[in-house]
């Protein structure tokens, strides 16, 4: 990735001081085939002083000057969309969700950028506003169809690029550039305000240069918007972590015959340090996640693009590229029997899915190959086809994907991976995401728990930690109750302490564990739970109140009293 002006100690500048390195990065870069529209200096300056407004008034803004670049399928009020045609422009006259929350938090949007127009296509070269060049090596494509935003980001022109994916376009052109891209499952984004390519498999995804600036605008953009009636909300049952060991499955060798030489290699190598990470991986055969992609482009499913823009392009307009307009056009001839019977293949395409994926979570190669701008010209299908095969299954089986560096290719190229999770497993995508670039800490995009307190057998390292891990229970820091308490070690199977509230001043603070829990999650464990546990409110040093085990007052009268220990591992390393 090229380094910008709007690396990591820029990051902290004056959103003001940010907006005018920006300009003057674009100019140094002069790559004007990024934009299709780039608003002038003055109004972004003009935006900047808002938020440095707001900022002084004591307005909590999470992307305060962050700087975006809007795929141009997106509508931003007062900029044309034009979905890189110029014959279909129109004035956008209100901002479509995901960007309008961005601006919200603080962001400030520099432009609508080029794309594989109509966004189909994964090459980025579909466009009469020209061929989006890579930002390093402008022989070789950018991949697409969100190729501008990705672009943009990769030049240091932005700190996030809006971008779409339905068969894998805010993931190629990260995996192409070292960057991250985030496609979150189906609807947690809304795609209120995207010009359609297929409405039931689209999703607007994020571009950045790091995973923490990645996950910090999709939290932000998620949610459901009633402007859109795909959108989707968390729901009770969601994951909130990865397990601490998790389980991922790579395709076995046969399913990675699409990848050319230098990809294979590096993908084994990638595979290779997850592995000394302390994530155990399996081999899968994935032939049956492959075979479901074809439905895409190569069934009937493809008529939704029609439906999108077929009449449109019917008319012929002077813009239009040629491979698009017949892959559009030719979807036009679809019968409804035959999209009948492609629904009815996806869906058991998904239900053998779902028995398929008996893991945490797919690592896998984000595209093929990196083509140049010459060899997708004399092969505009076969390269594109090509670089979906490992993208094209993932919105049609409703999952998840985090896209995120793996190891370079022996030549020192980006080389791109995957984490692909079922829908809503978004977090644990993240989370094993991060263990693959190397972090040590996974940024948040789901905030939908409750507050567990864990005094005894659900600690980590503990005989039933399992139950947590199984609920995808995020651990949140290490705890003291008030001095309210006593705890006592029951006689049970397995061995459990038994915590009871004495009163202020009667007992002593106890050492326990945080974890934030799935709402489901916790009203499982009320319901399962054996005597004479319990779940209550538990007063914790701090002053705060959270939900946590305790168990009854007559089962601690008749338990050995062990408050003196102050916690249930210090009890336990004593009798040992």
């Amino acid at each position: 990735m090229t380094a910008g002006v709007l690396g990591p100690t820029a990051h902290q500048d004056s959103p003001t001081a940010r907006v005018a390195a920006a300009y003057r990065r674009i100019a140094e870069v002069d790559r004007p085939e990024v934009w299709i529209t780039l608003r002038p200096e003055h109004e972004t300056a003009a935006d900047a002083a808002e938020v440095e407004r707001r900022l002084a008034a004591g307005e909590t803004l999470p992307l305060a000057g962050q700087l975006v670049a809007v795929k141009d399928n997106i509508d931003v009020a007062g900029l044309p969309t034009t979905a890189a045609c110029p014959e279909f422009a129109y004035p956008a006259t209100a901002t479509a969700a995901a960007v309008a929350r961005l601006q919200t938090a603080g962001a400030i949007v520099l432009g609508k950028t080029n794309l594989d127009q109509f966004a189909t296509g994964l090459v980025g070269t579909r466009s009469p506003y020209g061929a989006v060049r890579h930002a390093d090596h402008p022989e070789l494509i950018s991949g697409g169809s969100s190729s501008g935003s990705a672009v943009a980001v990769a030049l240091g022109l932005a700190d996030i690029g809006v971008g779409t994916d339905t068969a894998g376009s805010g993931r190629v052109p990260a995996a192409l550039h070292g960057i991250v891209g985030i496609k979150a499952t189906l609807g947690i984004i809304p795609a209120h305000g995207l010009v359609p390519a297929c409405a039931d498999y689209d999703a607007v995804t994020v571009f950045a240069p790091d995973l923490d600036r990645a996950v910090a605008a999709a939290a932000v953009m998620a949610g459901p918007d009633a402007g859109d009636p795909r959108s989707r909300t968390w729901p009770a049952n969601v994951r909130l972590a990865a397990p601490r060991t998790p389980r991922v499955a790579v395709p076995h060798a046969a399913d990675l015959a699409a990848l050319s030489g230098d990809y294979r290699d590096a993908f084994a190598r990638t595979v290779a340090a997850v592995t000394d990470s302390g994530i155990e991986t399996i081999e899968l055969d994935i032939s049956p996640l492959l075979d479901a992609a074809r439905l895409l482009y190569d069934g009937a499913i493809v008529a939704e693009r029609y439906a999108a823009v077929g009449e449109f392009l019917a008319t012929d307009p002077a813009g239009a590229d040629p491979t698009v307009a017949a892959i559009i056009g030719a979807a036009g001839s679809t019968t409804g029997p035959a999209f009948a019977a492609d629904l009815d293949a996806l869906t058991r395409a998904r239900a053998d899915a779902a028995l398929l994926l008996d893991c945490d979570a797919l690592l896998l190669p984000t595209t093929t190959e990196h083509p140049s701008i010459a060899a997708v010209q004399a092969d505009p299908i076969g390269i594109n086809r090509r670089m979906g095969t490992y993208t094209n299954f993932c919105n049609l089986l409703d999952m998840a994907a985090v896209a995120v560096p793996g190891a370079p290719t022996a030549a020192g190229a980006p080389f791109g991976v995957m984490v692909v999770t079922p829908a809503f497993g978004d977090q644990v995508a993240i989370d094993i995401a991060a263990r693959v670039a190397g972090l040590e800490q996974a940024p948040l995009l789901v905030h939908d728990g409750v507050e567990l307190a864990v005094f005894g057998a659900h600690l980590r390292g503990q005989p039933l930690h399992w139950q947590l891990e199984r609920i995808g229970a995020r651990f949140a820091g290490e705890i003291r109750t008030s001095d309210a308490y006593r705890l006592t070690a029951l006689d049970t199977v397995p061995a459990k302490p038994g915590l009871v509230r004495h009163g202020a001043g009667l007992g002593e603070p106890i050492l326990g564990e945080l974890f934030t829990v799935s709402r489901a999650g916790l009203g499982g464990f009320l319901a399962e739970l054996p005597p004479p546990m319990a779940l209550t409110s538990i007063e914790l040093a701090d002053g705060r109140s959270v939900v946590g085990f305790a168990c009854t007052y007559d089962a601690a009268l008749t338990a050995t009293d062990i408050t003196e220990f102050g916690g249930w591992k210090a009890y336990l390393n004593a009798a040992n």
